[in-house]
């Protein structure tokens, strides 16, 4: 039996300087809420990235995919829907969903795949504890 699935969801207001001359969303800035959303689902497992960090671990991006849906604009609220895809020893990916929070309306999709680093910069694996924690122990067997 899996456990349950963890998500988180996180909501940011656009800024202004968030938007390009045409007035919505520089696509660019999708990536950062991807982070936002991340760095949160990681808190709901128990874990900040200041703590893995310090306990030597490092998740670098090595794999981003965005599907671009609709355009989001100034002062528009996105809510950000983020889950563990898959948690193998030594990557996770994570899926999002970005949705205007007024209207439903799908902005975007993404994918991110993490790789865990040791302090030297080396695949390592992720410690059992983070794996358990997202989920991966029941899937890989880990």
């Amino acid at each position: 039996m899996h456990p349950p699935c963890l998500e988180s969801v996180t909501t940011v207001r656009v800024n202004y300087s968030e938007t390009d001359q045409m007035g919505v969303v520089y696509h660019a800035r999708h990536v950062v809420w991807l982070d936002i959303a991340r760095t949160e689902l990681l808190r709901l497992a128990g874990y900040s990235y200041r703590e893995l960090e310090e306990s030597g671990v490092r998740l670098v991006v090595t794999d981003l995919g965005i599907r671009y849906r609709s355009a989001a604009r100034y002062d528009d609220v996105i809510r950000i829907r983020c889950r563990v895809r898959d948690a193998a020893s030594r990557r996770v990916t994570f899926a999002y969903q970005l949705e205007n929070a007024e209207t439903g309306m799908p902005i975007a999709d993404a994918e991110t795949t993490l790789l865990s680093l040791d302090r030297e910069h080396r695949p390592t694996r992720l410690p059992a504890p983070i794996l358990v924690a997202l989920g991966g122990a029941a899937r890989s067997g880990s």
